[in-house]
């Protein structure tokens, strides 16, 4: 596009640069989204391996005695709400870029936007996935008292 060039065509490639720019904003917001999926799940895995921990070095220092499965059964509680948070916001993460990406090859194939580099995969999705992976190992040292952490 020049200067020269007809007014409604520079109006035109201007609106489909904006409309692209657009996909990769809405691609950020939703990393920040699951970003954030992220953080609580990790506050709520970390408080209830905590609390189990901390509880059984107590009563192993025979600083408390008795209620031995109400410290379990609560950190086993807030480490599967975690579990479960992390894989409901991850799987809508997922369905919600796989839409915006069909869009996007929609609006590519119609002409109004220029056609992109594919949506990368997420750093935040990759960070999502290892922390379900923890989390589960969590639940089960938790729960069965084995693992790396039992």
């Amino acid at each position: 596009m020049t200067a020269g060039s007809e007014a409604s065509r520079i109006s035109i490639e201007l609106a489909s640069r904006e409309t692209g720019m657009s996909f990769q904003r809405t691609q950020l917001s939703a990393d920040r989204t699951l970003m954030s999926v992220i953080r609580t799940s990790l506050s709520l895995i970390g408080f209830g391996f905590a609390i189990d921990l901390l509880f059984t070095r107590l009563r192993t220092a025979d600083v408390v005695t008795g209620g031995e499965h109400a410290a379990r059964n609560f950190g086993a509680a807030l480490v599967m709400l975690g579990l479960v948070l992390l894989v409901l916001g991850t799987v809508y993460h997922v369905r919600f870029m796989l839409g915006l990406r069909g869009l996007r090859d929609e609006l590519t194939a119609d002409g109004l936007i220029h056609g992109q580099g594919a949506f990368p995969v997420s750093a935040t999705l990759i960070t999502a996935v290892l922390l379900l992976l923890i989390g589960i190992v969590a639940i089960v040292s938790v729960v069965f008292s084995v693992g790396p952490f039992g």
